[in-house]
């Protein structure tokens, strides 16, 4: 039953889409699942994944969408701060990465893809613009959880500040930045599946709190156009659509 409900809601969305005339590849993006606990010495997976999480859809590698976007890169820093990249191989409906914890703390897995082509989406009155995609997630092995650290100095980042390992009914909190610095005001969506979401905004320090209310898997995104013209490829755009996601994935 819930799953006949499902696909109804996902018919729903794409018959809305068609008639307000948006093109469903603009509410794309791309995000990073992986354990978030891992143990030392134990290889721990990482994919990634283009598409609508909370419509269940999840581009197919190799498809037409999913190539326009393929272009990423990934790679872990570590407690100490250093950093591995990572090598990705594909899978039908995702790319799909390893690496192995050699010390406890905190693990950030970022994903950075500022290799895409220009769009042209003046018929669907959003503009010619280029896009810019920035993912986190977190892997946190032994008993003292830490931070995730930012490395994006030419869009967004989402910086996972709790205080505690995250777990049902524990309080996410995040701190969103833009070019490195705090970005206030600023809308903060959280998805999970079957079409729920929550909208929040940050404070002043550029941060958002909330309980996490379900063993499940959620989905944060955060967007900010830039209203600066340029040219990539030789194709001249208007601005560039900067979006941020961190995948926190309770489900394990």
């Amino acid at each position: 039953m819930k799953k006949a409900i499902s696909v109804q809601l996902s018919i729903l969305f794409t018959l809305m889409i068609f008639f307000m005339g948006v093109n469903p590849l603009f509410a794309h993006y791309m995000w990073v699942e992986t354990n978030p606990i891992g143990e030392i010495g134990k290889e721990q997976e990482v994919k990634v994944f283009f598409g609508e999480y909370t419509y269940g859809l999840r581009e197919e590698v190799g498809g037409e969408n999913f190539e326009r976007v393929k272009k990423f890169k990934a790679w872990i820093v570590a407690p100490d701060g250093s950093k591995e990249g990572l090598t990705f191989v594909p899978s039908e409906k995702f790319y799909v990465s390893t690496f192995i914890p050699k010390t406890e703390g905190t693990y950030s897995v970022l994903l950075d893809n500022n290799e895409i082509d220009v769009i042209d989406y003046t018929q669907y009155d959003f503009g010619i613009f280029k896009t810019h995609y920035h993912s986190l997630a977190k892997v946190f092995v032994g008993k003292t959880p830490g931070k995730t650290v930012s490395e994006n100095p030419l869009g967004i980042s989402i910086v996972d500040v709790s205080e505690r390992n995250l777990e049902k009914g524990s309080d996410l909190k995040l701190k969103i930045l833009y070019k490195g610095e705090q970005l206030a005001d600023t809308e903060v969506s959280v998805f999970v599946a079957d079409q729920w979401s929550k909208q929040l905004t940050t404070d002043e320090n550029g941060e958002i709190s909330l309980t996490l209310p379900w063993d499940t898997k959620f989905i944060v995104e955060v967007t900010k156009k830039e209203e600066v013209p340029g040219s990539y490829n030789g194709e001249e755009y208007e601005f560039i659509w900067h979006c941020a996601t961190y995948c926190i994935d309770l489900s394990n």
